[in-house]
């Protein structure tokens, strides 16, 4: 066969179909020499080899010829007009990082081959010391040992990943600092279906007196590390600012500014709900940053408070947040905080569940019996379920609830 038809060669042929079980290799052969090329298909001729070669005699046809076609192992002349020794390797990496590679070397360049193992070749060959079987034998093992590799290196990166998740974890949703407060806190985090990775949902409390206590539920829009690692900031920013004693009227805005320091981009924003509970008196003052307004379930009620939402943190300059006031009642109570990823799914036939239908999972006979520490992954549950699916966005939830407080229906039924 002359070179010329190798260069030309499209599918392998029928008989390398025919063979039910073994796997057809697709081969480039990178070789200016047209006496080399057709030596390299002979030999494989030889042994009935399972490899549909095609043979091009640049690097620069290489690169047409990977764009346009399946190839599982390049064999590499390291003497091409256009890169001479360890150059083309290193270019070839570049373009096609997937592909095995076996380099061609003459007798008196052995040396190249060695250190061509060591730029990340999976074999080198030497001109004129290879026979059909060997040529084979070479071009398996080194396809075999690249996706072994591959394995390889997917296997590290998602132990990386998954280390990522545990450090963002703990820096979204960290460990409350409560100490024999009269209220009892549930926390709950579940990812959206989309998610391989915590997303912008963070979560915070830290009691500040013997009755008083600061609540922050906040969702940086997005997904992904950046998401996370700056709704880490504004948590752990929320957290240094509450402890610091800064007047809640100030954190809000405060947090604004970290937002804007930190942010990647200005279409980074946060919703924030920030709750101070006066548990000795039963109420608490509610800022809202463009969040989804908490429920308060008490005296045989559910109700959303009724603060007037103000502007996203990084949508506008640094605004007030008024807090509204909201009784919770001298009985039982519990105060739930969510993000919206709770209210976003479907209840119905193109209608989202909603803040309304939330109340009414709350109101619902099936609530009976769900006490408190349950409350956050029954509502979850339930929102799945009408939604016909795992929910599309994450979901942080906090429940604030007296220590007397009965199961979920009994609280709101009185």
């Amino acid at each position: 066969m002359h070179p010329d038809a190798l260069a030309r060669s499209g599918p392998p042929p029928a008989a390398l179909r025919a063979r039910p079980g073994e796997e057809v290799l697709h081969v480039l052969l990178i070789e200016d020499d047209d006496d080399d090329a057709f030596l390299v298909q002979e030999l494989l001729a030889e042994t009935d080899a399972r490899i549909a070669l095609r043979a091009v005699p640049s690097l620069r046809a290489a690169r047409e010829a990977l764009d346009s076609a399946e190839v599982n192992c390049v064999l590499l002349d390291l003497g091409l007009p256009d890169a001479s020794g360890l150059s083309g390797l290193r270019e070839l990496q570049r373009i096609a990082s997937h592909v095995a590679v076996c380099v061609l070397t003459g007798l008196d360049d052995e040396h190249l081959g060695i250190a061509a193992l060591s730029e990340g070749a999976q074999d080198y060959l030497t001109k004129g010391k290879v026979d059909g079987v060997g040529l084979t034998r070479a071009v398996r093992y080194a396809v075999e040992r690249k996706r072994t590799d591959e394995s390889a290196r997917a296997l590290r990166e998602a132990e990386l990943h998954q280390a990522e998740s545990a450090r963002l974890e703990r820096g979204l949703l960290p460990q409350p600092l409560m100490r024999d407060a009269p209220a009892e806190l549930e926390l709950l985090y579940r990812p959206g279906r989309h998610r391989a990775l915590l997303g912008g949902d963070f979560i915070d409390a830290v009691q500040v007196g013997p009755a008083r206590v600061q609540l922050l539920v906040g969702d940086v829009a997005g997904h992904g590390v950046e998401a996370a690692a700056l709704g880490v900031s504004l948590r752990v920013a929320w957290r240094a600012l509450v402890l610091g004693q800064v007047p809640d009227a100030a954190v809000l805005p405060s947090l604004q500014k970290v937002l804007e320091s930190e942010r990647r981009s200005e279409e980074q924003f946060a919703t924030v709900a920030m709750v101070t509970v006066a548990l000795d008196e039963g109420v608490a003052g509610i800022r809202l940053a463009g969040h989804p307004p908490p429920l308060v379930l008490a005296e045989g009620r559910v109700a959303p408070c009724d603060a007037r939402p103000g502007a996203v943190l990084g949508a506008v300059d640094a605004t007030a947040y008024d807090a509204a006031p909201m009784s919770l009642g001298s009985g039982a109570w519990a105060l739930l905080i969510y993000t919206d990823g709770l209210i976003e799914g479907y209840a119905g036939e193109g209608e989202r569940l909603g803040v309304d239908g939330l109340c009414e999972l709350l109101r619902s006979p099936e609530a009976g019996g769900v006490g408190p520490a349950e409350l956050p992954g029954w509502l979850v549950d339930r929102a799945t379920s009408l939604n016909g699916g795992p929910l599309a966005d994450d979901v942080a939830i906090l429940l604030l609830h007296t220590r007397r407080a009965a199961p979920g229906a009994r609280v709101v039924d009185g």
